[in-house]
Formats: structure tokens, C-alpha cells, sequence
């Protein structure tokens, strides 16, 4: 199955107390990276890591979650004692220096930094299996998403690769008048020399035999053809697994096939095809690089 690393899902769930609202982003990555923002869940964010870890094997994961508390009975109010009595007590000091009488209303209170904190309470079994269901039901969107693009991706692979194996079936056919390119250089560069007596037509197609054994480009013709065949078999894979490094390197590996062609070459029409081929790759490099 070809998947993309990029896609995007926003759900909202509810119960009775918490109403929860997921975002996750997914973006190009060389590996598997977590990124998390939003409200303060605790050791339940390595339990939704987890989630993702294995149901992801590639792609930054940013996720975004935003919960609400619909109980008043789920937040417990903390008073720091000891500093607002020493803060009151201050204030008496400086009333009584002062013979002027300072009042604290209750807004003034609770903005006093480090008087009055807002805790939650723990999450119940309960809540956290509710968020652990609601995280992986969103994931599940999200993998849609990346499947979904994934298709597209692999039609424009697929593209490439029927570009790429045309011009390869064109090379071969023109590498046979490649030694008879040849030959007539030689005869001609012999002619330019005044040294066309001494040598007679067998030994030129001797020489020029020798000179194309050096840029036979067949057996590059034939890796380049193989490396099509392994990619086309990648793509009929129907399980989860991912494929985007491997696709990254066997397009190194043509590339590599590609340049070894065009720098043997001596035909023009072969340098042609094999440039080609190089712009076709370059394309498939690109898409395979959003592949998980």
C-alpha cells in the first residue's frame, strides 16, 4: 500500500465531562517525529505516542489537543497560604506606617502571581481509554488521507516509470549502430591522420570493436530495466508496508545507470534519450520523496 507522509484531520469528541478536540498535521520527515502542543494531559501523551508510532513508521506527527473540562467537580483550587498571609501581613505593616489603609479586593487576589492555582484532577481509566479511542479514531482519518494521496502519488510514479522504460527500449535499438558510428569515425580520423593506407578495413572493424567493447552500455540498459521491474513490484505490494526509502534509493541507483549511459554514448540520438531519462528521474525522485 502506498501512502503519502503528508495530511491533516481535525475531529471534536464528547462525553459527559470532557469534550476534546484533535488536530493532526503530518509532514515530510526521514524518520518518525513527534510533535505535541496543546492542553497539559500528562503520561497520556506517551500512551498516544505509542498510538502513533504504530500505526506511522514515517513522517513528523504534530498534534494538537484541546480539552475541556465540562464537570466543575474535575478542577480542585490550590491556595499558597503561607505566601498570601505573609503578603497580607505586609500590607498591614505599610497601612499602619503609612496611616493609610490598603484593601485587597478578590479579583486583586487572584491576580496576585503564585496566590491561587487551577489544577485538574487525574484522568480516570476511563477518560484516558475515552482519549486513547478518540486519538487512534482520528489517526484512522488521518491514514485515509495519506492513502488517499498515496494513490495519486503512485499514479504519477507510474507515469515516470512507463516514460523511463520507452526510453530505454529506444536506447537499445539505437546501441546497434552505435560500432558502425564508430567505425566510421576511426576511418575518418585515420583519413584526417594520411593514415588510411597502412590500415585495412578488417583492422578498422577490429579497432572499432575494441573501442565499442569500452562504450557497450547493454549491461547498464539491462540494470536500468531491472530496477523498473523492482519498482513496478513495489507497487503491487498490497501490505502496510512502507516503501519510500527503498523507492528513494533505487532511484539513486537509476540515476547512477542513467549517467553511465550518457557518458558512453556516441551516438547523439542515445545522448538525447539518455538525458531524458535523467529528467524522468529526477521526477520520480521527487515524488517518491513524499512516500512514507
Amino acid at each position: 500500500m502506498i501512502r503519502s507522509m503528508t495530511g491533516f484531520v481535525e475531529k471534536k469528541f464528547d462525553t459527559k465531562v470532557l469534550s476534546v478536540k484533535i488536530s493532526i498535521k503530518s509532514l515530510n520527515h526521514r524518520f518518525f517525529d513527534w510533535c505535541y502542543r496543546g492542553s497539559h494531559i500528562g503520561e497520556v501523551e506517551n500512551r498516544l505516542r505509542a498510538i502513533c508510532q504504530r500505526m506511522i513508521n514515517r513522517g513528523r506527527v504534530e498534534v494538537h489537543i484541546d480539552v475541556k473540562y465540562l464537570d466543575p467537580e474535575r478542577w480542585k483550587i490550590c491556595i499558597n497560604e503561607p505566601l498570601l498571609k505573609q503578603i497580607l501581613s505586609t500590607a498591614q505593616t505599610l497601612s499602619a506606617k503609612f496611616d493609610n489603609k490598603l484593601y485587597f479586593s478578590l479579583e486583586n487576589l487572584f491576580n496576585l502571581p503564585q496566590i491561587i492555582e487551577l489544577k485538574n484532577k487525574s484522568f480516570t481509566e476511563e477518560e484516558i481509554l475515552f482519549l486513547e479511542n478518540s486519538f487512534e479514531k482520528t489517526m484512522e482519518i488521518l491514514i485515509k488521507c495519506r492513502e488517499r494521496e498515496g494513490r495519486e502519488i503512485k499514479k504519477e510514479i507510474q507515469r515516470f516509470i512507463r516514460n523511463i522504460q520507452k526510453g530505454a527500449s529506444r536506447i537499445e535499438k539505437l546501441m546497434d549502430r552505435q560500432l558502425s558510428l564508430i567505425q566510421e569515425r576511426l576511418a575518418e580520423r585515420l583519413r584526417e591522420l594520411g593514415l588510411e593506407a597502412p590500415f585495412s578495413e578488417e583492422k578498422i572493424v577490429q579497432e572499432a570493436a575494441c573501442i565499442a567493447q569500452r562504450y557497450d552500455m547493454s549491461e547498464e540498459v539491462v540494470r536500468l530495466k531491472f530496477h523498473l521491474n523492482y519498482i513496478k513490484e513495489l507497487l503491487s505490494l498490497e501490505t502496510a508496508e512502507p516503501v519510500g526509502k527503498k523507492f528513494d534509493f533505487i532511484a539513486q541507483e537509476l540515476y547512477r545507470e542513467a549517467n553511465t549511459i550518457n557518458s558512453k554514448a556516441q551516438d547523439i540520438a542515445i545522448i538525447k534519450e539518455s538525458l531524458a531519462i535523467k529528467s524522468e528521474i529526477e521526477g520520480f525522485r521527487q515524488q517518491v520523496q513524499n512516500l512514507e
